[in-house]
């Protein structure tokens, strides 16, 4: 899979709602979610780039040593393979679903795909979460619901904040794209197309106020920041947005099944 250019392109961090940071680049997002002055961090991004998502980091006025957990939302070489650096040079413990955490472990997406098999430094799963599980530092708590189909570890993040004393639910969630995988005759994850059905079933049942997905331009996280810059406050308030993610996944799904199914 190649690169895209904006992954590995610096952008200022900055805060999202509540308790929630923007620590990635341009392509990549990475989230800085905050308990006074320690912090849970989710994604890594890529190997290039770990250095700058440690520099966004401090430049919140954060250490590195506050980072005191990071959780995943998938074991793919974009969003993970900066974790190994970010694990040791923080020493923060890693959070990660047990369905992801032999990708994790070993530095291989688990599945067949149509591209050449993305590899990424293996990193130590420190805590292995069960779907449902929360994440609890300090008054910070994201629950962990299992999403899978884009790998059989996608995980959906959530959590609640406060935000001008307006409660928020905040979703994190995990892609629901097909991006190269094979759903025919998989054999690595035979599973594959029940879980991916499975998945847009629970999400399009999901209530999210702010949207923050792994890739920004899912949801134009950064626009959404610079509209909230330029006065518009509720930029990342979509109630709608999360189901409209989903549908049109849902939609690009049922089209590649049926293309690779006619190819079979």
């Amino acid at each position: 899979m190649a690169d895209n250019a904006e992954w590995s392109q610096p952008t200022k961090p900055f805060r999202v709602v509540g308790n929630i940071y923007y620590v990635g680049t341009k392509g990549l997002a990475a989230y800085l979610i905050t308990s006074g002055k320690q912090a849970i961090l989710l994604d890594g991004t890529l190997t290039s780039t770990a250095s700058l998502v440690e520099s966004n980091i401090t430049a919140l006025g954060f250490k590195l040593s506050d980072v005191k957990i990071i959780i995943t939302s998938h074991a793919h070489f974009d969003h993970v393979a900066g974790v190994a650096q970010i694990k040791r040079d923080s020493g923060a413990k890693l959070y990660a679903i047990a369905a992801d955490r032999w990708s994790l472990e070993n530095g291989l997406h688990d599945g067949e795909t149509t591209y050449k098999r993305g590899t990424f430094p293996a990193v130590k799963v420190d805590h292995v979460l069960d779907d449902g599980d929360v994440v609890t530092l300090g008054d910070a708590s994201l629950k962990a619901t299992l999403t899978p189909g884009h790998t059989p570890g996608c995980t959906t993040w959530s959590t609640s904040v406060t935000e001008a004393g307006r409660a928020l639910k905040v979703v994190f969630p995990c892609s629901v794209t097909v991006a190269g995988n094979k759903l025919i005759t998989n054999k690595r994850y035979p599973g594959i197309v029940a879980d991916f059905e499975t998945s847009f079933d629970l999400l399009a049942g999901m209530k999210a106020d702010v949207v923050l997905p792994a890739h920004p331009d899912i949801a134009d996280i950064l626009g959404r920041a610079a509209r909230r810059d330029a006065g518009e406050k509720d930029a990342f308030v979509d109630p709608d947005l999360l189901g409209q993610i989903v549908e049109k996944s849902s939609i690009a799904f049922t089209k590649e099944l049926a293309r690779q199914k006619a190819r079979k």
